[in-house]
């Protein structure tokens, strides 16, 4: 019996210029030395990574159901979206947040990747500067 062939690999990710940035259902605030790039998209779902060289920031999801929450924390809605809190170091970051739409993307869903110190603290602060269009 034959073997089924390995379905096609992912295109490798690509990194989204100023142009295709505005184009996002969502603002965001890149600081220099950040870029975002294209991530698995899927049926009537996007999702994109926001990194620093190799390392991971964000995620942002956008589509018609996320899977949020992802982190354990207090709940706090604000400012028309859902955001999960968590105290570290004495330090309150808001890891993960979601807004939800009338009109597609139903949700967009960010969420802080596992990285620590400083690269954390940037990583928090790029996820608050989300806002849908």
């Amino acid at each position: 019996m034959a073997a089924e062939p390995a379905p096609p690999a992912p295109p490798p990710p690509t990194v989204l210029n100023t142009a295709a940035v505005a184009a996002l259902p969502f603002r965001v605030d890149l600081p220099a030395g950040v870029q975002m790039t294209t991530g698995r998209p899927g049926p009537n779902f996007n999702v994109w990574t926001i990194r620093k060289g190799e390392t991971s920031l964000v995620m942002i999801y956008a589509g018609p159901g996320s899977q949020f929450p992802i982190y354990d924390g207090q709940m706090v809605n604000a400012g028309g979206r859902s955001s999960i809190v968590v105290t570290e170091n004495n330090q309150r970051l808001a890891l993960e947040h979601l807004f939800q739409r009338t009109t597609a993307p139903a949700e967009i869903h960010v969420w802080v990747a596992s990285v620590d110190g400083e690269d954390r603290i940037l990583a928090e602060r790029i996820a608050q500067t989300v806002d849908p269009k």
